[in-house]
């Protein structure tokens, strides 16, 4: 299984092992851009719960069904998809093609604020409401973009070094265009009013005859 540099690096981002993520199977082309699990610091909520409640031996379980999830808990960006496996006892592995990504979302709560993690919601053509999301990652902002950069490049929509996509580029010279006709078409007319005025101006005028003349015609 090879590990793609491609994107941006995240901060304090738990790079897991590609040998640990042994429930994923790759297509022949497909290399991993970015993977990580909960960041540590969302089990700040469960210790504020737990510790209180843990004479009452309650809170021992709440810590430990929190950490539990969280060693359990894993996110894989690709080159093609997103996945998702979650599953303490048992195994739930989740993707999403990046072609079926409608629109993405981050938020970040109190204690994700303080310590800089949050949640990354993908939502699906066709789909009703969230279909996946990325809990208590490490910079979701910085996830957000990575996953909808993949999905400009799966739709053919490339960037460039400047951050621009094709599209873009190609919108930018079609205005160019315009206006270079606009232009060429203002100096046409231009041109135009000009070569009449000239005509006008240089055609003969019928002289009057003269007494002498209108005699001779009369003859």
């Amino acid at each position: 299984m090879q590990v793609s540099d491609k994107g941006p690096r995240m901060s304090e981002s738990p790079t897991i092992d590609p040998g640990t993520i042994d429930w994923q199977t790759l297509d022949e082309d497909e290399e991993i851009v970015w993977s990580g699990n909960p960041h540590k610091s969302s089990l700040i909520p469960a210790l504020v719960i737990g510790v209180p409640l843990s004479l009452l031996l309650v809170g021992l379980f709440i810590i430990a069904g929190a950490y539990l999830q969280r060693e359990n808990t894993q996110y894989v960006v690709t080159t093609d998809a997103l996945y998702k496996k979650t599953g303490v006892l048992s195994r739930d592995v989740q993707r999403i093609d990046f072609g079926k990504v409608q629109n993405t979302s981050y938020s970040q709560g109190f204690f994700g604020s303080q310590f800089g993690y949050g949640n990354v919601d993908v939502s699906t053509a066709g789909g009703s409401g969230v279909e996946m999301q990325f809990r208590s990652v490490p910079d979701p902002r910085q996830v957000q973009e990575l996953i909808n950069k993949r999905v400009k490049a799966s739709r053919g929509d490339r960037t460039t070094e400047s951050g621009e996509t094709k599209r873009d580029v190609l919108d930018d010279i079609l205005v160019e265009l315009k206006e270079i006709r606009a232009t060429l078409d203002a100096q046409q007319e231009t041109g135009g009013d000009a070569s009449a005025t000239t005509s006008t101006g240089d055609s003969p005028v019928d002289e009057e005859p003269t007494g002498d003349d209108a005699s001779a015609a009369d003859r």
